[in-house]
């Protein structure tokens, strides 16, 4: 499996962003959970070009990325998994979970140091939250998520395979739970027993500072549970909630001028962003 996963991974993670992307879009027309407040295309230029220019600065400032740091600890034999002679499957499986847990904590370390809130909170600005913006991220907000992933993958050393998973799972997982998409109770009550639902993760997108620090999971759901940031539900209701952050309200994040260079404005403290009403 590993093999065929570092053959094809050009192909896999095309297809598996482009597909997800597209069916996503789609079940929110179809079926969406709640109204817009504003129109989509001005959102969706911004948030796609976010993703652009993200992954054009890894290109460029990180071109080993997470994948060529595992591939170079197979061929090299570095990492916890090479030197206790940990059997393929079970080093695929735990490398699986312990990135799964360190996008959780790593989630977790931008809401609480200023710094990298300044640049988490771009995602958190968007005030009508679909599938995009699950692709909403700083672009060197991408940088130090990469840098951190590639660290932790050297250090357990990965196989090749497990991180691609990992990565196409991941941002499948982005898409859907941060999609636009109603899914019946019964049914979302039992998906978020193992995976993030669009209900549970919308709560973290809350205008609410006590909710939008709750459920820090991007993919798989008892991490929250364990660690006590786990929310049911917001305060007003799925449907009435206010999303996005009260600083700054709608039009001004959906500006990708204002977009990039809102990390470089005002305080770095989580508790005391200052108001700002530009448009870009």
């Amino acid at each position: 499996m590993s093999a065929f996963l570092t053959l094809h991974e050009p192909t896999l993670r095309l297809a598996a962003f482009g597909g997800v992307l597209a069916l996503m879009a789609l079940l929110e027309v179809a079926l969406p959970r709640r109204g817009r407040t504003g129109p989509r295309l001005h959102r969706w230029v911004t948030n796609v070009a976010l993703a652009g220019a993200g992954t054009l600065v890894l290109r460029i400032a990180v071109p080993l990325l997470a994948v060529g740091v595992a591939t170079l600890a197979e061929r090299e034999g570095f990492g916890l998994f090479h030197w206790v002679g940990t059997p393929e499957i079970a080093a695929f499986v735990l490398s699986f979970f312990a990135l799964d847990l360190l996008v959780y904590a790593q989630h977790v370390a931008f809401h609480k140091y200023g710094l990298l809130w300044r640049l988490h909170r771009v995602h958190h600005a968007d005030t009508d939250v679909d599938a995009t913006t699950g692709i909403r991220f700083h672009p060197v907000e991408i940088l130090i998520s990469m840098a951190i992933k590639m660290a932790a993958v050297a250090l357990l050393g990965a196989p090749a395979g497990a991180v691609i998973l990992f990565e196409v799972v991941l941002n499948a997982a982005a898409m859907f739970n941060h999609s636009n998409l109603r899914i019946g109770p019964s049914t979302d009550r039992w998906l978020r027993r193992i995976i993030v639902t669009p209900d549970m993760h919308r709560v973290h997108h809350s205008i609410h500072r006590d909710e939008h620090d709750m459920n820090f999971g991007f993919n798989l759901s008892f991490w929250d549970r364990l660690s006590g940031t786990y929310r049911a539900e917001p305060r007003e209701g799925q449907e009435s909630m206010r999303l996005g952050l009260a600083e700054y309200p709608a039009p001004a994040p959906q500006g990708l001028g204002w977009s990039l260079m809102n990390p470089f404005w005002g305080s770095a403290n989580p508790d005391d962003t200052p108001r700002r009403e530009r448009t870009i």
